[in-house]
């Protein structure tokens, strides 16, 4: 018997390490994991999305049985795709859209292929048209370590509380890590939530690795854009995604912020045609263009980015949608609560002294990062802004209910006091008059 030279038992416990290896390696299975949901923007439709590790057929079986066979397919397609990491693993991302969908109908659906099939989930079609009340979890800066609000959004879940999930950006910390592997640990996790759930995205600064790679790749959005910006109608509202993040990575090109700039404006315009069908417009994107926190971000300057463009004079936001009066507008990146007075060039425009989300004159902030990552939470500000209302450094998440054209309802869950509520607000705007603030 050979012994071993201990340069060459150096190398193979290097190579393992690197491979992720612990005793001996496992074959690359055809089994589906990290199964999501998303919404195609589509009445009666929605996609499955999974991961398989070697190339495989994309079916979803599905039906209204819990239990007994699944009478109904759908199939779909594969791509493959090869992170940028070192490795350069190699992995299998599968497709389907199931259509004609009875609106607001429970299916149960398994995916995969004869080479391996998912366990059972459950979903409900979202409704159609303006006339019903959607129900959302809301929140950004979830991390595949120390996801604190996970477990009770689990739970709510369960309980059939939302119709919809908005991640405004920053997933895993960071998906491209240790070759993808975060990736694919942060993507299991959040299985519960998202294989019964639409699970509605944005992109933030932690996605940015080998141009937002893992971001497009893992998630299937609406339009053409690769999940960087897009609309979709959820009931009474209008919700638009884009990313914030063409602003600050222009190495990926300066393009992208006039290419998305001008697609915005068009999907304002839009919207703002069909407000009597859909009232409210509701934007999300990850750095917020106000904050309080203690920190350097862009959004504690008074000249952001994001608000005022690129050399604080081109394609800002602010202007843009405060002219087609955006009604709320939702952001993450600080890893805090805080809710800001409708405000407008850091002027707050209240509906009055009593009611000050009643026909408020100008857009509302929301900005909810704390659903808990490795960064911990953000401190704010010794003394709030005037225009800040209230600022919440514990974990927790959102609530948002679309009640119907004329209310929405918005409620902070904290996590650090087991589910208490701890902002609770009604936003009221009358049908009439509500096209612009001015």
């Amino acid at each position: 018997m050979h012994s071993f030279h201990p340069c060459w038992s150096c190398c193979c416990l290097l190579l393992f390490s690197s491979l992720g290896v612990q005793g001996s390696p496992k074959a690359p299975s055809a089994a589906p994991e990290q199964v999501h949901l998303s919404y195609p923007g589509e009445p009666g439709s929605m996609t499955v999305t999974w991961t398989t590790w070697v190339p495989a057929p994309s079916e979803v079986q599905f039906g209204l049985q819990i239990s007994g066979p699944l009478p109904l397919r759908a199939q779909g397609t594969v791509s493959p795709f090869v992170d940028g990491g070192i490795l350069r693993r190699k992995f299998y991302i599968h497709r389907v859209t199931l259509r004609r969908l009875l609106p607001g109908v429970q299916y149960v659906y398994r995916c995969g292929s004869t080479q391996g099939w998912s366990r059972r989930f459950r979903f409900r079609a979202l409704k159609n048209g303006p006339h019903w009340s959607p129900r959302l979890a809301v929140f950004g800066d979830l991390g595949a370590d120390n996801p604190r609000a996970l477990p009770r959004l689990r739970r709510d879940t369960l309980q059939g509380m939302y119709d919809a999930v908005l991640h405004v950006g920053d997933f895993a910390y960071n998906m491209d890590e240790d070759n993808a592997r975060v990736g694919d640990k942060f993507m299991n996790l959040i299985e519960p939530v998202a294989a019964s759930l639409p699970y509605m995205t944005c992109p933030g600064n932690h996605e940015e690795r080998y141009n937002f790679s893992n971001y497009k790749a893992r998630f299937s959005m609406p339009g053409n854009s690769e999940g960087l910006w897009y609309s979709w109608d959820l009931g009474p509202a209008h919700i638009i995604s884009f990313s914030t993040e063409v602003y600050f990575f222009l190495h990926y090109g300066r393009h992208l912020v006039e290419k998305q700039f001008h697609w915005l404006e068009s999907d304002l315009q839009k919207a703002n045609q069909n407000r009597v069908a859909r009232p409210w417009i509701i934007t999300m994107g990850h750095r917020p263009m106000y904050c309080s926190n203690a920190d350097l971000d862009d959004c504690t300057w008074h000249e952001s980015k994001v608000r005022k463009g690129l050399l604080g004079k081109f394609y800002g936001l602010e202007d843009l949608f405060y002219k087609y009066g955006v009604d709320l507008q939702l952001w993450a990146h600080e890893h805090s609560y805080e809710r800001l007075w409708p405000i407008y060039n850091y002027q707050v425009y209240n509906g009055s002294r009593e009611t000050p989300y009643t026909n408020p004159r100008g857009p509302v902030h929301i900005i909810t990062g704390s659903a808990g990552c490795e960064e911990r939470l953000t401190s704010f500000t010794l003394f709030p802004r005037p225009w800040s209302a209230v600022r919440v450094k514990e974990y927790g998440y959102t609530r948002l209910h679309i009640l119907n054209g004329t209310h929405v309802h918005i409620q902070q869950v904290s996590d650090d006091q087991d589910g208490k509520i701890v902002d609770d607000i009604w936003v009221v705007r009358p049908l009439l008059g509500r096209m612009m603030y001015l």
